[in-house]
């Protein structure tokens, strides 16, 4: 069992999510709709990926996909807080033609070894999609807005982000000390997160740290910066970490439904600012979302610069 609320889709109470929202920005969703066929076939697709020799990976790693940022990266290649993830992983995104400008934008690399994988991930994209208009209807009626509220103002086009992730068992205790995913914060609107039976997921709470382990049929969701944004520290984006210490590979799915690329992030109406002073200390961070100006892009192309350095360059992005 966990201490985060279950939001059932089927019920679809706004008052529920609400509360769920403000009290912990976590919730699992369950009715949610998506074929449990599907989901197995991603389980199996997923693990025969990281069974692939370290060649076949390499030719689809995310130095090949450029300013798309889209491929693999080895155990250790992504930094949370400046620290390695104990985690290797795949990145994509809508298939999108080949030389779009916009960065994050771009075709998606499937190896040539593992053809099913193509039709899997793109299903599971178009599924994950749909739930995360579904799901944001339901967010902005626990606000009091019009059901279509962020489909008609940000998320008509929403930019997805879709990632295999695998965490292999501790070699030695030393580096079972270690973290999977360090402390952080997501940094868009809604993550939904499939995960396996190895648990290892954390959240924070005000009274210190809760494990969110899986319940069958369900996903676990948490709300990014933007909503905290929005709100005005009303729905929080709540940090997370994750420490695999089951004794063998953990496998997660983390979907991200955030704005358009281009859109820009306002307080809602009527929302209160919170103190940029407050927030900042109060951050894993210490960088408050409420300072951000420009658009939706800019924000998280500055934030990604510092998780994968070399996408800095490929995108011509100076860290902030």
């Amino acid at each position: 069992m966990s201490a985060l609320p279950v939001i059932d889709l089927g019920a679809a109470d706004p008052a529920r999510l609400r509360e769920a929202c403000e009290t912990h920005g976590f919730f699992y969703v369950a009715g949610h709709g998506i074929d449990a066929a599907l989901e197995r076939r991603l389980e199996s697709v997923t693990r025969d990926f990281f069974a692939l020799d370290e060649a076949a990976k390499r030719r689809v790693a995310m130095s090949r996909g450029g300013r798309a940022w889209r491929g693999w990266f080895p155990l250790g290649g992504e930094l949370t807080s400046g620290a390695a993830d104990l985690k290797e992983g795949c990145y994509f995104g809508d298939e999108l033609p080949r030389g779009d400008p916009r960065p994050l934008h771009g075709p998606n690399l499937f190896p040539d070894e593992l053809p099913e994988l193509r039709e899997v991930v793109l299903a599971w994209l178009d599924a994950q999609r749909a739930l995360g208009h579904r799901l944001m209807r339901l967010m902005a009626e626990s606000l009091g807005l019009r059901a279509d509220f962020f489909e008609a103002s940000l998320t008509r086009q929403p930019l997805v982000l879709f990632r295999l992730f695998h965490y292999p068992p501790p070699r030695h205790p030393a580096v079972a000390a270690g973290w999977g995913v360090g402390e952080h914060t997501d940094y868009g609107l809604l993550t939904i997160l499939k995960q396996d039976d190895c648990g290892g997921l954390e959240v924070k709470t005000p009274g210190g740290w809760v494990d969110a382990p899986p319940l069958p049929g369900t996903f676990v969701c948490n709300l990014g910066d933007m909503l905290d944004r929005m709100t005005g520290g009303r729905y929080r984006s709540t940090p997370h970490r994750v420490r695999n210490v089951s004794g063998r590979s953990r496998f997660s799915w983390p979907f991200f439904f955030d704005p358009a690329f281009d859109a820009r992030i306002e307080p809602l109406p009527g929302a209160l600012v919170r103190p940029v002073e407050q927030d900042a200390a109060e951050r894993w961070d210490h960088a408050s979302a409420h300072t951000l100006s420009g658009t939706w892009g800019d924000y998280l192309l500055a934030k990604v610069s510092k998780v994968f350095p070399e996408l800095a360059q490929a995108t011509r992005v100076t860290s902030s």
